[in-house]
């Protein structure tokens, strides 16, 4: 088990933009109890470690301890060893020790409105007030100004990261040129594919009859699929599968993670096709090509989404609270027929959208920020979503329809330059960590407990 260092708290608007992998989102959701593997307590602190002049405590070591242990639990994986993850979390600490040391001596620094903005920026995320936020981080055994210092050390790294190696990291026009021509040759097979799923479930023993009637039910879902309806909302009419929440999707994987019948009925397909129909032991599946893609290279096909929306900008004269009912009573009126979404969104959207009835136009992943965009893929289309708030407002959003689309050679290009970006900025940055760590006079002392 090799310990990934997890930011100390959350995803904020300056780490956005950085490398994905850094982002956490904070959980403000009552942790769950960690009985067997929480760490156990101990009477006095002492220091484990000394980063140039500046100490690690036994006590920090066990916070980051405990903090790690939560994130697992929280994401239902299986807990480290502590033992094993103590001397992984104190060297990370160390490494962030030296990281903080080199902004401040570089003369990096933090304003009080940046740190201001992020605690503003996670209230929203988790659709609480700042005061609230404050309540439950102090519930989680921290001051308010431990809070802010964890933030404004966070942003500080972030902006080291940022100065130091994302600024060395570029992708010349022959590299993407170069990617493209191994692909072009790759003949290893080496493929991962995403399938969606109907189900029509048949009981063991059937009668001819009840056969008969499932396998017509599936060849209606599949003419459907056919002839172009929405998948999902194909998936939650006719499957009797339990992937109702992801569309069907089945996810992407090696084929060799794939039940043979699937693979022999896809593989000549292209993304977006729908296979013929399969009689497995469960029953018969409806199948339809997702995503098909080599391990590291971006894919050339993606689902675009063309939605609308109302934009409610909560202020002195409209609540959080208010303007969520409000979007609650425009979902009301448009669901019974009472008002038209474009209508109500000229009307009262306070988005450059607004005059266009909200119009979004069509969009690819990434377009939009998390919050909105995961809300938006949960729609059929023609549905309208609850009232969601993101860091701009509040929304209401309303999915038109959904389309396969493949990029532009320029687009292809784009993509391949950000995946081997990705792939540089890894590389450079574990190079970079490395080597501010052997830089710094470590001393060890005890190890924690």
């Amino acid at each position: 088990m090799t310990y990934r260092p997890i930011p100390l708290i959350f995803t904020l608007a300056a780490l956005a933009m950085s490398l994905p992998s850094q982002a956490q989102s904070l959980n403000l959701a009552p942790s769950p109890t960690i009985a067997t593997a929480s760490v156990a307590p101990t009477p006095s602190d002492f220091i484990v470690a000394v980063v140039n002049s500046e100490p690690i405590t036994n006590n920090e070591v066990r916070r980051e301890i405990q903090r790690v242990l939560q994130q697992f639990a929280q994401q239902r994986r299986p807990l480290p060893d502590v033992k094993l993850l103590a001397p992984e979390v104190l060297e990370s600490l160390i490494n962030q020790k030296a990281q903080l040391q080199l902004a401040r001596e570089s003369g990096l620094r933090v304003e009080d409105s940046a740190v201001d903005e992020s605690v503003q920026l996670i209230a929203r995320q988790n659709q609480i007030d700042v005061p609230e936020l404050l309540r439950r981080v102090e519930r989680e055994g921290q001051t308010a100004s431990q809070f802010r210092a964890q933030l404004r050390d966070q942003i500080l790294m972030q902006r080291l990261r940022e100065r130091d190696v994302e600024g060395r990291v570029r992708v010349t026009d022959l590299e993407v040129d170069q990617f493209q021509r191994e692909q072009q040759t790759d003949t290893s097979g080496n493929i991962e594919i995403n399938l969606a799923q109907i189900l029509v479930a048949v009981p063991e023993s059937p009668s001819a009859v009840q056969l008969d009637a499932l396998k017509a039910r599936a060849q209606r879902a599949l003419e459907r699929a056919r002839g172009g309806e929405d998948f999902a909302a194909l998936v939650r009419e006719f499957s009797d599968a339990s992937d109702l929440s992801t569309g069907g999707q089945l996810g992407l994987r090696p084929t060799s993670r794939y039940p043979e019948l699937f693979v022999q009925a896809t593989q000549q397909l292209s993304v977006g096709d729908v296979a013929a129909l399969v009689r497995s032991p469960a029953g018969f599946h409806v199948l339809k090509v997702v995503e098909k893609v080599r391990p590291g290279q971006p894919t050339m096909v993606v689902t675009q989404s063309h939605a609308r929306h109302i934009l409610l900008l909560p202020n002195t004269r409209l609540s959080d609270a208010q303007a969520r009912d409000k979007l609650l009573d425009f979902k009301k009126q448009v669901v019974t027929g009472k008002a038209d979404f474009a209508a109500l969104a000229r009307a009262n959207s306070q988005d450059g959208s607004a005059a266009e009835g909200g119009d979004l136009g069509w969009a690819s992943p990434g377009m939009f920020v998390p919050e909105f965009e995961a809300v938006m893929n949960r729609l059929a289309p023609g549905e309208v979503s609850d009232p969601l708030q993101s860091r701009f407002g509040w929304h209401l959003i309303q999915l038109l329809e959904r389309r396969q689309a493949s990029l532009s050679a320029e687009q292809q290009r784009e993509a391949i330059r950000a995946t081997l970006r990705e792939k540089k900025l890894d590389e450079t940055y574990r190079t970079w960590v490395q080597d501010i760590r052997a830089r710094a006079y470590v001393e060890m002392r005890e190890p924690p407990l």
